[in-house]
């Protein structure tokens, strides 16, 4: 995903320098036809039309049936598919502008990739947060149109970036309520068929037009609006929790950044010779008495810089869910009256260790650190994302554990737990430490394969440097 989003990144700072081709009209024609189609619309734009017309409306009507926050995540999806319509119809009729002038026409599209996923982070405790995080996991998608070379490719793996939590969906209700069933459909149908838009009509990249006037970074009026003053700059993409941005947001993040265009440099302060060790060696001697000078201390901090406000801690069941978040220092949580039927969510705690008496269906560990976990019996799966430095250890039974994104992970199994299936992907430093006698052994998961074709497949084992 580092690479993914090199690409990205060296694809805005080098799309001023794309040479664009015009190629003859008709259907069919790959890298984009911007001639006009009926009613003077471009023909790129027109199948974009049937793009929103046919999957996006399938996607929304959907989303309707189901209702609560997967309906207005779906409302935010509708927009974002707008702007980028108008982007399009603004670059169908002009010619391709500086890069500084890109920045600002890319603003808008960057902003409601921020609402779409900032929803997301404000509603971790929701019945449906696998359907929000499939949509903010793939929305970044919307920017292909800053990636010169192929940007269908790109938009392939942002919707692969949606399996995780769509797989998620699909298991919890493929035998309880269809409707989620084909909602999952809908959704990951309307990338599918951007692949197809863009394969026809930007196969190297946005095509602009060659004879149009110059493309503003003014704002692109909306049919039958006025022209309003552009909004101002989004809001930094990472959360106030303490952990590395997943890929969505490193897209989202650099959107934003792009976005400040000139801007960029007013958040920087003047410095003064008086105020420059190398031009006054009294600082030097002093050592930090810069700090104290009377332009520090009557600067201000843009709101940036401020530390996000600590949320308060939470343990508490929500319907069938327990929920434990923000805990830190807290290293005698327990659940007890437990049922069968229940899921246990665990996020953002840090130094802290939870206890979780009798059975339950499944654990989720998102985003902790430093967190011990000691539970009985879990039916279905224990899963730990986006962690590191957790200590698990099982007292009864459990089918599966996954780790997926995680550094660290120390699990314990009990005697009955033996036949667990451990399943990793993008993790380290992970040990399985099994009973032997009174203490226990352990085991190092791999972390490095080797895979070779034998004439018919491939074979892929760990290599022993991988223990």
């Amino acid at each position: 995903m580092e690479a993914l989003m090199h690409r990205l990144e060296q694809a805005v700072v080098r799309l001023e320098g794309v040479s664009l081709r015009m190629q003859t009209p008709g259907r069919g024609v790959a890298n984009g036809d911007i001639a006009n189609g009926i009613n003077g619309v471009p023909q790129a734009v027109e199948a974009f039309d049937l793009l929103l017309g046919g999957p996006v409306s399938d996607y929304l009507r959907i989303s309707r049936t189901i209702g609560e926050d997967v309906e207005k995540h779906a409302e935010m999806v509708s927009s974002a598919l707008e702007e980028q319509r108008n982007f399009l119809k603004m670059a169908s009729t002009h010619q391709q502008p500086a890069q500084t002038e890109l920045a600002g026409l890319l603003r808008p599209i960057s902003e409601k990739i921020q609402e779409i996923q900032n929803f997301r982070e404000r509603n971790r405790g929701s019945s449906l947060f696998n359907h929000l995080s499939a949509v903010s996991e793939s929305i970044p998608a919307l920017g292909w149109v800053a990636v010169c070379q192929k940007p269908g490719p790109y938009v392939k793996e942002m919707n692969d970036a949606a399996m995780f939590y769509t797989n998620r969906v699909l298991k919890d209700y493929k035998d309880t309520d269809r409707r989620h069933v084909d909602w999952v459909r809908s959704y990951l149908n309307i990338w599918t068929e951007l692949q197809a838009y863009i394969k026809q009509h930007h196969t190297t990249g946005l095509v602009w037009s060659q004879d149009g006037p110059m493309a503003s970074s003014l704002p692109v009026p909306s049919p039958g609006g006025p022209s309003v003053p552009p909004p101002p700059p989004p809001p930094p993409a990472f959360t106030d929790e303490d952990s590395k941005p997943d890929s969505a947001a490193l897209h989202s993040a650099l959107f934003a950044q792009l976005n400040q265009g000139e801007a960029i440099t007013k958040g920087l302060k003047h410095v003064s010779d008086d105020q420059k060790t190398h031009k006054n060696p009294s600082l030097r001697s002093q050592g930090g008495g810069a700090a104290s000078s009377p332009h520090k201390t009557q600067s201000h901090r843009p709101p940036s810089s401020q530390p996000p406000p600590q949320r308060p801690p939470l343990l508490e069941l929500e319907g069938k869910k327990w929920r434990v978040e923000y805990q830190h220092q807290a290293p005698d949580l327990v659940i007890t009256d437990t049922e069968l039927r229940q899921v246990v969510y665990i996020f953002s705690c840090t130094n802290s260790t939870l206890q979780i008496k009798g059975k339950v269906n499944s654990i989720i560990v998102d985003n902790c650190k430093k967190l011990g976990l000691v539970f009985d019996n879990v039916v279905g799966i224990v899963e730990i994302i986006n962690s590191k430095d957790i200590q698990l250890q099982v007292m009864g039974t459990v089918p599966t554990i996954s780790i997926n994104k995680t550094d660290g992970c120390h699990v314990y199994l009990s005697q009955d737990a033996l036949g667990c299936e451990i399943i990793s992907a993008k993790s380290s430093e992970m040990n399985i430490l099994l009973p032997h006698g009174d203490d226990y052994r352990e085991f190092p998961v791999p972390e490095q394969f080797k895979t070779v074709w034998d004439g018919s497949k491939l074979v892929t084992e760990p290599t022993e440097i991988a223990g």
